[in-house]
């Protein structure tokens, strides 16, 4: 049992690290934001007041009592890619399962966006504020009340894991 949480990391970064090229993956972001905000009208809303959308297609999170998650993806500033990024997370507890599901976080103002462009690794959680929206909180979101610097937005979420949270992601660039 002492070697599970080191096992658990390899295999979620054998996962998440497949040789796809940037181009592979530049596609992979926009097709997946596309799909986003087509289905989404609350992304399609904050879409057309962001600076820039960081979109990760393709997060891979499994676990065991020891779990972890990571994927890659492109930041794009009006609207062409701006470099590579990726995120990872560790956690401990009550869980089990294996889960694939993409996100988007939507910078909405110049100080997230610098924020995201000169840290050398961040925390959900840390920097600017970021609000994940959920479907409740979708169908209350207009215009006029977004005030953070950042929305996240889930998508394309399959297999089964009890609970999915960003909080505790970290995103460096790649």
């Amino acid at each position: 049992m002492e070697y599970a949480p080191g096992l658990m990391l390899a295999t979620i970064a054998l996962l998440s690290t497949r040789t796809a090229s940037a181009d592979d993956l530049t596609s992979q972001s926009r097709a997946a934001l596309q799909q986003l905000v087509a289905q989404n009208p609350a992304a399609a809303k904050v879409r057309s007041k962001a600076l820039a959308v960081l979109v990760f297609p393709d997060v891979v999170k499994a676990g065991f009592i020891f779990g972890a998650q990571g994927g890659k993806g492109i930041l794009f500033v009006h609207g062409q890619p701006n470099g590579r990024y990726r995120t990872v997370a560790a956690s401990y507890g009550l869980q089990a399962g294996v889960q694939k599901y993409g996100y988007a976080l939507f910078l909405m103002n110049q100080k997230a966006v610098n924020w995201v462009n000169n840290t050398r690794g961040w925390e959900i959680g840390t920097g600017p504020s970021v609000v994940i929206v959920d479907k409740g909180m979708a169908r209350n979101l207009t215009t006029d009340t977004m005030h953070s610097g950042i929305y996240a937005f889930t998508f394309d979420q399959q297999g089964l894991m009890a609970g999915l949270g960003l909080q505790g992601s970290k995103i460096m660039r790649d």
